[in-house]
């Protein structure tokens, strides 16, 4: 029976009985693996049918992100006459996307999909993906992808046991809350603003004038209904299947960023796999990209609709005085040689 209740969707859940069973023998194995990061084989399972990837992402089984992973599994298990597949774990169900990091790295599980701000402190280059206004638009943010900025950060990963597979959307992350609408940043001063744990994001809200608070995507919800927090940032596709809405009222156009997210693969699960099914995993994942932009674009116009119709209020702001109030970050960060580099060529692309 699949879970009920108001939290189920937002939170992700199993159901009853044999996945119950099924997941706490999964995550007991998780245990095992990470306790000895680099002992044994990666979870990849090789059965008499073929070999079965693990793959997670904290967001539910219709958002973009997880439907191009399907899409990627579904690919890989046609090409292979079903030798290769991919089973998802899709909700949050195995965790948090730091721990969902940490567990590719150690080959406990084999792929996740993760937002690149909670890559920032182990994987210095996606820092220039986070910048404050660094991209113009989500046109923008996809030509510097496809223009070699994205090959750059995604060669990155190799150093720390992940290989980079592809950047997907994350479309334009603007403010969310239930007091009042933020036209300015001084809008935004003494509310309690949840943001990822990324320090270029509690830094930039600081430089606004607001509270920022690090919580994971599922605490969000409860967090608003007990007045933990006031609101949050996030792009309108999460703010409507995450349900925020209803705790939000007040949804303010910032597009202060357009980081995108990144599916990342195990290096050890990767080199397991034949030289043929490599190249193929590869190939396919970087095909998912298209896959990926047209459903998010589908999605992204039904979620506003959405919204608004609930009763959402939504607004403009100034757009210059948050560029403004970000310049110190912007600047600080531009110290970086490599960061810098990638900076001009994210900027010469808009």
């Amino acid at each position: 029976m699949p879970c009920a209740g108001r939290g189920a969707g937002r939170r992700g859940c199993f159901r009853k009985g044999k996945d119950l069973v099924d997941r706490r023998r999964f995550l007991a194995g998780v245990g095992a693996a990470c306790a000895v990061p680099f002992a044994g084989a990666p979870l990849l399972a090789a059965t008499a049918s073929g070999t079965v990837l693990t793959a997670t992402d904290v967001h539910v089984k219709d958002y973009p992100t997880v439907e191009a992973v399907r899409w990627i599994g579904q690919t890989l298990e046609r090409e292979t006459g079903g030798r290769l597949r991919i089973r998802q774990y899709h909700s949050g169900q195995l965790g948090r996307e730091s721990e969902a990091i940490d567990m590719a790295r150690y080959g406990a599980i084999d792929m996740t999909r993760v937002y690149s701000g909670a890559l920032n402190n182990a994987f210095p280059l996606t820092q220039s993906l986070c910048l404050p206004y660094v991209f113009d638009s989500v046109a923008h943010m996809r030509r510097a992808m496809d223009e070699g900025v994205g090959d750059t950060v995604l060669r990155g990963f190799e150093h720390r046991d992940l290989v980079g597979l592809a950047i997907y959307d994350s479309g334009a992350r603007c403010f969310y809350n239930a007091r009042r609408a933020i036209v300015t940043p001084a809008d935004l001063h003494g509310l309690k603003i949840r943001v990822p744990a990324s320090d270029i994001f509690i830094r930039m809200l600081r430089l606004f004038g607001a509270n920022p608070t690090p919580l994971s995507l599922g605490e969000v919800f409860s967090g608003m209904e007990t007045h933990m927090i006031d609101g949050a940032e996030n792009n309108m596709r999460s703010f409507h299947s995450s349900r925020h809405f209803e705790a939000a009222r007040y949804w303010s156009q910032s597009n202060h960023s357009y980081a995108p997210d990144v599916l990342l693969i195990s290096k050890r699960s990767l080199a397991a796999l034949t030289a043929a099914d490599r190249e193929l995993m590869i190939a396919t994942a970087r095909q998912s990209v298209a896959v990926m932009r047209a459903l998010w674009d589908r999605s992204d116009s039904a979620a506003r609709k959405a919204v608004v119709d609930h009763g959402v209020h939504t607004n403009e702001v100034d757009l210059e005085s948050f560029k403004h109030a970000s310049r110190p970050l912007l600047q600080e960060y531009l110290r970086k040689p490599e960061l810098d580099t990638l900076y001009r060529r994210i900027r010469d692309l808009a």
